[in-house]
């Protein structure tokens, strides 16, 4: 049974989550690997958060300490701090170390890696879609973390253009290892579905409380703020106004997209609420109901239309075997090419 060092580097949600994952895998009397972990994030109130709730392994403020000399290290930071890690851990990586960057943006960081790290280690982009348990409750801190959050999800994955096959065979084993399926996207493709589905969403939130924050009814109106208004703008509350704006910006020609198709619909809408039009208002919502209903019926089951059509992982065996076997083994266990031991 091999030992397999792993630095989760970010913990908030995702990045907690993925710590206790792999804790819960260890803790089954089947468990077929050994995990090594350390785990760091440079804010103190973060770590504090992560320190209550019984993370394996050590728990580190230095995130390139942490990361020297890991086999694997999961990227869980703050989006704005992002090209700044690459810079950092091209020192301290070990050659053919696999990244998995949990970023929101995936063209983005394959570009940082291209340009920061060295050319013996593996960059794959990483976006967990989470157990449909936890659609609703909006929560993304720290003490909202659970072992459960990748189960009967979907682990999106984008390898690097360089990146050799073992290790996204890797890659695909991790993500069954925290509980959910791989399956493969394209970065751009992913980037512009994210501004639909994520973006947009925050900065609608934003865009909200801006407008509430200004209005001269706010002193009275922030006494009536209940779940739908927190909801819609919790962004301001989980997610820094740094990394808010490097999201929006390097996704802005896919945001701008989705923008306008939103600004099409709220003119309509408005004019069909300006005319009184019942009939429309009830076809607009009859329509975006029935889509819900068929949408949350296939995200809860997991069962998708493209399920027969989409693409497979690579033939591969366990990690165990990805990561003993082969030409990345070779580089993590530090042996040359010619090396017959």
């Amino acid at each position: 049974m091999a030992t397999i060092s792993i630095a989760v580097l970010g913990l908030g949600r995702l990045g907690a989550s993925t710590a206790l994952a792999l804790k819960r895998y260890s803790q089954q009397k089947d468990a077929q690997h050994i995990f090594d972990i350390t785990c760091a994030d440079l804010r103190a109130g973060v770590r504090d958060d992560a320190q209550k709730l019984g993370l394996p392994g050590k728990l580190e403020r230095d995130v390139f300490k942490a990361a020297a000399g890991r086999d694997i290290l999961v990227l869980a930071l703050p989006y704005a701090d992002g090209e700044a890690a690459y810079r950092g851990l091209a020192d301290v990586l070990r050659p053919g170390a696999v990244v998995l960057d949990m970023s929101p943006l995936k063209q983005p960081p394959l570009a940082w890696a291209q340009k920061h790290l060295p050319p013996q280690t593996h960059l794959v982009g990483i976006t967990p879609i989470l157990n449909p348990k936890y659609l609703f409750d909006g929560l993304e801190d720290t003490a909202h973390a659970q072992a459960d959050l990748f189960d009967k999800g979907t682990m999106l994955l984008m390898p690097g253009v360089t990146c050799v096959p073992e290790a996204v065979e890797l890659a695909a084993d991790f993500a069954t290892v925290l509980g959910a399926k791989p399956h493969f996207l394209d970065p751009a493709e992913h980037d512009s579905l994210a501004a639909l589905t994520e973006g947009l969403p925050a900065l609608l939130g934003v865009a909200l409380f801006a407008i509430a924050a200004r209005s001269r009814g706010w002193p009275d109106a922030q006494r009536l703020t209940n779940p739908a208004f927190g909801r819609l703008t919790r962004p301001l509350y989980d997610t820094h106004p740094d990394d808010l704006r490097d999201d929006w910006l390097d996704n802005r020609a896919n945001l701008l997209i989705q923008l306008d198709a939103l600004l099409e619909t709220l003119r309509a809408l408005r004019g069909v609420l300006a005319a009184n039009d019942r009939p429309a208002v009830e076809a607009l919502l009859s329509e975006a109901a029935d889509a819900y209903s068929a949408w949350i019926n296939r995200r809860v089951n997991g069962r998708w239309e493209d399920d027969l059509n989409a693409p497979q992982p690579p033939p591969g065996g366990t990690m165990l075997n990805t990561l003993m076997g082969g030409f990345l083994a070779r580089r993590l266990t530090g042996r040359k090419d010619d090396d017959s031991r």
